[in-house]
């Protein structure tokens, strides 16, 4: 199999047409047919980008003998891609990055593929200030494993986090870690959840921490109260809380007295 043929064979199964792979390569599409037809050959630069696009190696390409493409086995996320996406990217440009960009690794302010990182990236692996992906990083940031300012996930670390397992300086969801803790399973320093471990405050149905508000189970070293608080009881809070929790966390304490 030539040169040619396997450009063809390879073009032809990721859905792309000689127009559309030369408006990825940058070249004219009569560029692509002969060097389908093996009138002409493509430039070094052109075969280590089509390699990266098709995902083959450089001797499968070059060498006659290697029928075969000796890659790893293509996971069924990249079939899928490739399947659905063809690389396209936006001709116009701000501050040299293009407006938009689809692609297997897309890199623009608007970036879409199974690498992407831009102001707004949405991708397998997603970067950029609004990210949504399998892995997400940004500012604002949704996956299943998220890490952001703004995090949500099914993994979610970040200042604000939300997830089934969460890790912030505020964080809710099934099991959460934080500063200001809510959740099922809730640990940190103030912590609300069913089961409420703290180190300063706990409320819930099982409560542990310096001062701890339990339904049915409180124990606290400075305070405790099982059922149900009354207005006492919050007030009593309220002044251990300006007692109890040093000046740097002067914050948390009055977010959590606007609830009590």
């Amino acid at each position: 199999m030539t040169l040619g043929d396997k450009l063809s064979r390879l073009r032809k199964e990721n859905n792309y047409t000689q127009e559309q792979l030369a408006d990825v390569l940058g070249v004219s599409r009569q560029a692509i047919s002969k060097w389908e037809s093996d009138t002409t050959y493509p430039e070094t630069e052109k075969l280590i980008r089509m390699s990266e696009l098709f995902d083959c190696s450089l001797d499968y390409l070059l060498k006659d003998k290697v029928e075969t493409d000796n890659k790893v086995q293509t996971d069924d996320a990249v079939v899928l891609f490739r399947k659905h996406f063809r690389e396209k990217k936006s001709e116009k440009t701000l501050l040299g990055m293009p407006l938009w960009h689809i692609g297997k690794n897309a890199k623009g302010f608007v970036a879409v593929g199974l690498n992407a990182r831009g102001i707004i990236a949405v991708g397998l692996k997603a970067q950029g200030i609004i990210s949504l992906g399998l892995l997400s990083i940004g500012v604002i940031s949704f996956g299943m494993m998220s890490l952001g300012l703004l995090s949500i996930g099914i993994f979610a670390f970040g200042i604000l986090s939300a997830g089934c397992i969460s890790i912030g300086v505020f964080a809710t969801g099934s099991i959460s870690l934080g500063i200001i803790s809510i959740g099922a399973i809730a640990i940190g320093d103030f912590s609300v959840g069913a089961l409420s471990i703290g180190k300063y405050l706990a409320i819930g149905d099982n409560a542990r921490a310096m001062i701890a508000l339990g339904r049915t189970e409180a124990i606290g070293s400075v305070f405790q109260k099982i059922g149900e608080p009354t207005a006492g009881d919050y007030s009593a809070v309220k002044e251990l809380l300006d007692t109890t929790v040093p000046s740097y966390f002067s914050w948390a304490k009055d977010i959590i007295k606007l609830f009590l």
